[in-house]
């Protein structure tokens, strides 16, 4: 007779309950919220006088929200107990993920590349913003330095140690990490609207690609090289061609 297999323990309705509000607050809706009120009144305003985004607000909110959220995650992954390397990292070799990731670049741009095609020829009208915004935060070669700083760690490291946080909390607790992915990339899209409809479509599918990376590998380091290298080309792109 074979022993009885354990069954996992019972999710209990506040355990989701409080991992939806880690989640919430883990999104970066509120964290830059308050960051945000805090610059503004330093002072701070998020545009110049022409009405281009203000390159300093702009790098200001996006490394305090980095510090924030990342803060928030290695917190909350301590509260119960979980080891951030742990769940984020796990035990796969890093030489291997590094040159993963690194092939992700190319195929994050491919991804990109296809939808923003598609979106041209089926919904054109998806394509709202001519010219992207961000490339007013290039104006300089001081500013394009500062830029591609900030989209490494920013991108790289926050966006995904926060999505890889996000998907695992939705494995334990809310349904699923297919579920999580689906959620959270539109999420992801919508932090793009200012760039366009379009752009805002490419990236949730981009986020997408990448939670997928993690949750089938169960590490967050490929898509964070991935991610870093494709936004420090984005930078490239916008000091060369100026779009």
């Amino acid at each position: 007779m074979e022993p009885p297999v354990a069954l996992p323990p019972a999710v209990l309705p506040i355990d989701r309950v409080t991992a939806a509000f880690e989640v919430l607050l883990c999104s970066g809706f509120p964290t830059q919220l308050i960051i945000v009120t805090l610059l503004a009144s330093l002072g701070m305003r998020s545009r110049t006088p022409a009405g281009d985004l203000s390159a300093p607000f702009i790098f200001s909110l996006t490394l305090l929200d980095t510090v924030l959220v990342v803060g928030l995650v290695a917190f909350f992954f301590r509260a119960r107990g979980e080891s951030l390397r742990a769940e984020l990292f796990g035990s796969q070799r890093p030489w291997r993920e590094v040159l993963f990731g690194i092939a992700l670049v190319p195929t994050s741009f491919f991804i990109v590349v296809f939808v923003l095609i598609l979106v041209q020829l089926v919904a054109p009208s998806l394509r709202n913003v001519p010219h992207n915004p961000l490339a007013g935060l290039v104006k300089t070669r001081t500013q394009a330095v500062i830029f591609a700083f900030v989209v490494m760690i920013a991108g790289g490291v926050r966006e995904e140690i926060q999505r890889g946080f996000v998907l695992r909390r939705f494995e334990q607790f809310l349904g699923g990490g297919l579920v999580g992915l689906g959620l959270f990339s539109v999420v992801f899209g919508l932090g793009h609207l200012e760039q366009g409809y379009d752009v805002a479509l490419s990236t949730a599918v981009l986020g997408a690609f990448w939670g997928a990376i993690f949750l089938a590998r169960r590490t967050v380091l490929a898509p964070m090289i991935g991610h870093a290298g494709f936004n420090l080309a984005q930078v490239a792109k916008f000091v060369l061609m100026g779009s």
